[in-house]
């Protein structure tokens, strides 16, 4: 399931790029054909300009939007595709990981309070097989917290308690899992920034020492490609650190939810008297 939703990803960030490249193509040929109508359509009268030239706004607008796209994929080529394009794979398997671990880790929330209070009344009529089946059948790290514990109700509170701390850890590196890449490539797109701003700047001088002159159009060149790795190395990486940020917090809540039900359960088991 989790290879599904890394491939998916990946099919996403990669049809982002197409579809913005279409777009461009569509959206300027638009705003070319409504110019040619405005200009056909002007000597029809006042009332038929004005609607095309609504029209040709709109579309002026469009290719505003897209023109940003399609400004910073020229710098993107004119950036040295052998040092764009890694970093251009940090983004596209760093967004991956990260749209994996967000639909997981959403799919991962349960309503907690809710299962609590199904295992209550579970509890309450001494039905633990229906209590642990009601676990069972709940998605998420915490439903299977507490059905390990259920699982250990003969071992007394003690080993109730164990088999939560034991299957938590297990869920927690469940959870965790993945973030590991994306700090790879949170670090690694800048570094390779850096790397081929250096390599620029090696260029621009060994141009310099061959002209034997420091003229500007000899060295601009190199200056560029070594200054436009840099933005892009750090563009991903701010990227990925912002989406870093948020799957960290929603593991850290969910935890805290895990955390929560583990006690509630242990003290629903006390008060109903589970234990043997």
């Amino acid at each position: 399931m989790r290879k599904l939703l890394f491939l998916i990803g990946v099919f996403m960030v990669a049809s982002y790029f197409g579809a913005h490249d279409v777009l461009a193509q569509t959206a300027d040929s638009v705003a070319a054909a409504a110019g040619e109508a405005v200009d056909s359509m002007a000597s029809a009268g006042p009332a038929a300009a004005e609607a095309v030239t609504e029209t040709v706004t709109a579309a002026a607008e469009t290719t505003e939007d897209v023109g940003a796209f399609q400004t910073l994929k020229e710098k993107f080529i004119e950036g040295d595709w052998i040092w764009m394009t890694p970093v251009l794979a940090c983004m596209i398997f760093g967004l991956a990981f990260c749209i994996e671990r967000i639909i997981t880790l959403n799919i991962a929330s349960a309503n907690t309070d809710t299962l609590m209070s199904k295992i209550d009344d579970k509890l309450t009529s001494g039905d633990i097989e229906g209590a642990k089946e009601v676990a069972k059948a709940t998605p998420g790290p915490a439903a299977s917290v507490i059905y390990e514990g259920l699982r250990n109700v003969a071992g007394g509170a003690e080993g109730v308690e164990k088999a939560i701390v034991s299957y938590g850890s297990v869920q927690m590196s469940l959870l965790e899992k993945g973030l590991v890449w994306i700090s790879l490539f949170i670090a690694l797109a800048p570094m390779l920034g850096f790397l081929g701003t250096v390599i620029g700047m090696i260029q621009a001088f060994d141009k310099i020492q061959a002209a034997g002159d420091i003229s500007p159009t000899v060295v601009a060149g190199g200056i560029k490609v070594a200054l436009l790795t840099t933005v892009f190395g750090l563009i991903v990486a701010i990227v990925l650190q912002i989406f870093y940020n948020y799957i960290v917090s929603k593991i850290d809540a969910i935890t805290m939810k895990m955390e929560e039900s583990s006690i509630a359960l242990v003290e629903l088991m006390l008060r109903n008297k589970s234990f043997k």
